[in-house]
């Protein structure tokens, strides 16, 4: 399926192995990585097509559904199980739907889902007349061609998602080898850097970025830094902390955004991206927060990427100390249903379920 502007293969947790070495082995064979066109799998030879969610019903209460987001790597044949992904998100509801999972309701339904990377909890509603999946509509997602039916997904209290906390390093700016950062861990973590701090306008294009061999190799220094100061230890390998490379907007947004993934940058901007990135916004002292003026009466969030704008729905409610703080968050994804089937596995990845 396609979820958001990320795509990968969707599966029902019973039908992959329960142990986590073999279930890896199985992804990694599935994708074909450790090469970087994924030649023998179904990857797409991008981290955004090299995504892989694992779907279940819950028995967490008040909770329909538990998703699992496994990113798995392109040119090493490794997983990463600690970030959840938004964009994949979009699509667990659907497919729940049509695996038999879940009852839909007429003429939308609303679906509770869990990410058992973080513990988060988000609201889904779909669209669902007649009781079955509606692919087809007008919604409109910048970097993803052509039009879908809106899926609304509503974030509440998703701030520490790993760390526990909103500032794991302590304030809202760390010193990273004399570069200042703003170590944030909402939906997930990232490290958002101010864009002129390494040299950048800031509105370069996803190209440009990629073809930046020094400044991802800077960054990568800067990141495990970052990794260490958040609590998460060597962070090589793995693809969390991401980046977020932030300056003031060119085309009407509130920010502008480029964010790596870390080793990529990405065409668009990943949902959980986005929620940490507003969430820091809301965070007085943080660099996104020194980089936008009238937060007093914003209730839309635009974050303009490579192509085009993401916009995240704001409800906040006043704190003690005078401050707006986030109540809610809300955006709008489509997901697309590409195809079904089997896919055939080496014999020596997984004996036991040929």
């Amino acid at each position: 399926m396609r979820g958001g502007s990320s795509r990968g293969p969707f599966f029902l947790a019973s039908d992959l192995p329960a142990d986590i070495q073999t279930c890896d082995k199985v992804l990694i064979s599935v994708m074909g990585s450790s090469n970087s066109l994924q030649i023998n799998g179904i990857g797409g030879g991008h981290p955004l097509t090299s995504k892989v969610a694992i779907v279940s019903r819950s028995d967490a209460d008040g909770v329909d559904i538990d998703y699992e987001f496994v990113q798995v790597l392109v040119e090493s044949a490794a997983v990463d199980r600690k970030p959840n992904c938004g964009n994949m998100l979009s699509g667990v509801g659907p497919f729940a739907i049509e695996s038999g999972l879940l009852t839909a309701t007429d003429p939308e339904t609303l679906v509770r889902i869990r990410n058992t990377n973080t513990g988060a909890v988000v609201d889904v509603v779909l669209q669902t007349p007649g009781g079955e999946v509606e692919y087809e509509g007008n919604a409109v997602v910048d970097g993803v061609p052509g039009t879908a039916a809106p899926i609304r997904m509503l974030f509440e209290d998703s701030r520490g998602s790993i760390t526990g906390s909103l500032l794991p390093a302590g304030a809202p700016v760390t010193d990273l080898d004399g570069v200042p950062a703003s170590l944030v861990d909402g939906a997930i973590p990232v490290m958002i850097l101010a864009a002129k701090a390494l040299g950048l306008r800031g509105d370069e294009s996803a190209e440009e970025i990629d073809a930046n061999h020094a400044l991802f190799e800077r960054v990568e220094a800067l990141r495990r830094l970052a990794g260490s100061r958040m609590g998460l230890g060597d962070v090589g390998g793995q693809v969390v902390p991401k980046v977020a490379l932030l300056s003031r907007p060119t085309r009407g947004g509130t920010l502008c955004v480029r964010y790596l993934t870390p080793d990529k940058c990405h065409r668009t901007l990943a949902v959980t991206g986005a929620v940490t990135l507003v969430m820091a916004l809301f965070a007085p002292g943080t660099i996104a927060n020194t980089l936008v003026e009238g937060l007093e009466v914003i209730d839309e969030v635009s974050m303009e990427h490579p192509e085009g704008m993401f916009r995240i729905s704001v409800e906040t409610e006043r704190a003690p100390n005078g401050h707006r703080e986030i109540k809610r968050l809300s955006t709008i994804r489509t997901a697309r249903r590409i195809f079904e089937g089997s896919i055939i596995l080496p014999s020596d990845v997984w004996p036991s379920g040929l």
